[in-house]
């Protein structure tokens, strides 16, 4: 535990995962604050940082934006200097899986190296593909539409709830053990996506199906609704690597943690589902 604890900061506090650790915080009696567009707080802005680091000690690091070309060293890395010259003594970097086989033109690799040279308390989460985004993001219209097309084919991944990250996020950000790890956080087993909606699909009383299509196609689909074509690229190349078999291994990092197995898809499910988080 840091002495004479301050604010926690979290930046993209009003995520999928942020607001979760923001909940986990409170319930533990941890000051914390948001930093997002909405209160002020722009990556692209370096003059809103200030206020937002001031009176911090640890801060939840996210990159929200992975497109390529984006000067890297004028957001994270800059930051994590900034925050560290305002007085934040430890910092949780919100990656992704597998990170660390790519090379250096991965777009959270600049990131993740700030944070280790940062001279600082740090650690990094790596999780696979969130359940969550069945229910509260970019699957959820197809989950509502009953059928679910993505170029996955019969790939199996181990999605991981961002209940589990925000649980593991909140006790690095509080917790002297989790100095230097990097957690590559996943289910406890890798399942396909016709799997997942068949799960969903009973859970919810209805039909919903999971259609491969071609990944140009689906590339070319997401520039007809206004993705940007790079982003497009690199989204269904992540969705590739699950119909490819390069994203089914499983990992102990929400166990090496939290001391317990990760939630299981069936579990994330059935409270979705009563939640009626699934339209």
């Amino acid at each position: 535990m840091l002495d004479g604890m301050k604010d926690i900061l979290l930046i993209g506090g009003t995520g999928k995962t942020g607001r979760r650790i923001v909940r986990h915080l409170e319930s533990a009696g941890q000051q914390v604050r948001t930093a997002s567009r909405s209160s002020g707080f722009d990556l692209d802005d370096p003059g809103t940082w200030a206020p937002a680091l001031d009176g911090v000690i640890a801060a939840y690091v996210v990159e929200p934006d992975l497109r390529p070309g984006v000067n890297r060293q004028e957001r994270i890395p800059r930051l994590v200097t900034e925050a560290v010259e305002a007085g934040v003594r430890r910092l949780v970097l919100l990656s992704a899986h597998d990170v660390g086989k790519f090379d250096d033109d991965h777009p959270l690799k600049s990131a993740e190296h700030a944070v280790r040279g940062s001279g600082v308390g740090w650690t990094i989460l790596r999780p696979t593909w969130f359940s969550q985004n069945f229910s509260e993001a970019f699957w959820l219209p197809g989950i509502k539409h009953g059928t679910l097309s993505l170029p996955t084919g019969d790939g199996r991944t181990p999605f991981v709830d961002a209940e589990d990250i925000a649980e593991v996020a909140a006790s690095a950000l509080t917790e002297d053990r989790h100095d230097g790890q990097e957690y590559q956080l996943a289910g406890p087993r890798a399942i396909s996506f016709g799997e997942a909606v068949d799960l969903i699909g009973r859970a919810t009383g209805r039909t919903i199906r999971h259609l491969d299509v071609d990944p140009d196609g689906y590339v070319e689909h997401q520039v007809a609704n206004g993705v940007p074509r790079d982003v497009a690229r690199l989204l269904t190349g992540l969705l590739v690597s699950v119909r490819e078999g390069r994203a089914a291994a499983l990992s102990d990092g929400v166990e090496r943690a939290l001391g317990r197995p990760a939630r299981p898809f069936e579990e994330y499910v059935t409270e979705a589902a009563a939640a009626g988080a699934f339209g």
